[in-house]
């Protein structure tokens, strides 16, 4: 158990090099995007349990391709109503 803890410890060590930490604003447009084309991959690619990070790597790949292909578009907005509301306690 000790030797299996050790062991995870370092792994997590190894791995930090690998993660870059990128700092966003909370309140922006081109995030919400963002998140729906993630969320839209996740559905599309990663919805079933895969054996490595190349098959991973693989299928988001494909998923990306697909959409470019197919010219998937987002549809998102607000009227200046919505804004309003959705905002006022940023804003107000």
């Amino acid at each position: 158990m000790v030797r299996a803890a050790i062991k995870f410890k370092d792994s997590l060590k190894e791995g930090s090099k690998k993660i870059e930490v990128h700092y966003t604003p909370k309140h922006g447009s081109w995030l919400n995007i963002a998140e729906i084309e993630i969320s839209a991959l996740i559905r599309q690619s990663l919805k079933r349990r895969l054996e490595s990070a190349e098959s991973v790597a693989r299928e988001l790949d494909a998923a990306v391709e697909e959409r470019n292909r197919l010219e998937k578009k987002i549809h998102w907005a607000f009227s200046t109503e919505q804004v309003r509301v959705k905002l006022a306690r940023i804003y107000c």
